[in-house]
């Protein structure tokens, strides 16, 4: 079994700062996690000044604004996702960003990322999924809000780079209520597309990403943050640096106890058997020469011997010697 990935979704929770970024950056490597994602993107592209903020961003932004203005204040330069970029190298984590239009599409492309991270906003971005099938680079694709059908056909322009493409089951409620998860989904996008599937978790806790772990996802997402008061839209739904390890070493405590699926006996529990087996010995006293017999003969715990599913081999046959009772049989 590969190892899953496990990715900290630092998105925008360094609020627009650089060295916060960094200090995220550290934060994921400290907890064990095999990247960090950031979230690429250039405000007058992604929205329109008169845009809604959705429910949940009003909630944890409050409603003065814009999306479009929140959105400008959580920019990145282009000089700080090279920096960034190349602080993850130094930190030996790997860097993803997902770009939200074509133009960061390129600069990622540019900047050397070897997988592009499709966010579910962008699944039915007809001219977005076409220019990531273009630079042919390897997908992870999260399907949040989206039918089969959509991502039927964004697999349709996908597809034509060649390149692997994984999908990520995923709510995209923030935080996505436990009754609306559906971690099953991950069977049905497995099997009917034919793809490696993971998760990208926006629960509170830590839980459902290590059940999506136990099922199968190859990939798991999470939002992390370096503190859940800070302000911004999506601390608050984030895991602090502590929760993050947690959850890091909860799945790859799932990892190992998924194993390769033979069933026998570990190697940990054969000095067990010994003492927690049982073998055949006297029920009561047996005289030599006398027969064996189900009233005579018993199963207990007693280190070693004949075992009881050999009983029936025995009846009817005859005690080579004195047996008083509880003595092991054979001796």
């Amino acid at each position: 079994m590969s190892k899953i990935m496990i990715i900290a979704e630092a998105g925008v929770n360094h609020n627009g700062d650089l060295n916060t970024a960094k200090r995220l950056v550290d934060a994921a490597s400290t907890a064990g996690a095999d990247a960090v994602k950031f979230q690429t993107f250039k405000a007058g592209h992604l929205a329109v000044p008169y845009a809604q903020k959705a429910d949940y961003q009003m909630q944890n932004t409050g409603r003065s604004s814009s999306q479009y203005h929140m959105l400008k204040e959580l920019e990145l330069s282009w000089n700080d996702f090279e920096e960034l970029y190349h602080y993850c190298s130094v930190k030996k984590i790997k860097f993803l960003s997902s770009p939200f239009d074509e133009e960061s599409i390129d600069f990622l492309d540019r900047l050397g990322v070897d997988t592009i991270k499709i966010p579910s906003g962008e699944i039915t971005n007809y001219q977005y999924l076409q220019k990531t099938a273009s630079i042919k680079k390897p997908v992870i694709l999260s399907t949040g809000m989206a039918t089969l059908e959509e991502i039927g056909q964004a697999l349709e322009l996908l597809n034509k780079s060649g390149e692997e493409i994984i999908l990520l089951h995923c709510s995209s409620a923030y935080p996505a209520p436990m009754k609306e998860v559906n971690l099953k989904a991950m069977y049905t996008l497995k099997e009917i597309f034919h793809k490696r599937v993971g998760y990208s978790d926006h629960t509170l806790g830590i839980e459902v990403s290590i059940a999506a772990a136990a099922l199968g996802a190859c990939v798991l997402e999470k939002h992390m943050t370096l503190d859940k008061t800070m302000p911004g839209p999506d601390h608050k739904i984030s895991l602090e640096p502590e929760e993050f390890r947690r959850l890091v070493a909860g799945v790859r405590n799932i990892e190992e106890a998924l194993g390769d699926g033979i069933k026998k006996p570990a190697d940990a529990e054969q000095k067990n058997r010994e003492f927690v087996r049982k073998y055949l010995v006297a029920a009561k006293e047996i005289k030599k020469g006398e027969a064996f017999t189900l009233d005579n003969l018993c199963a207990k715990r007693c280190g070693h011997g004949i075992s009881p599913m050999k009983i029936r081999d025995l009846l009817g046959k005859t005690a080579q010697k004195d047996y008083s009772k509880d003595e092991r049989i054979g001796e």
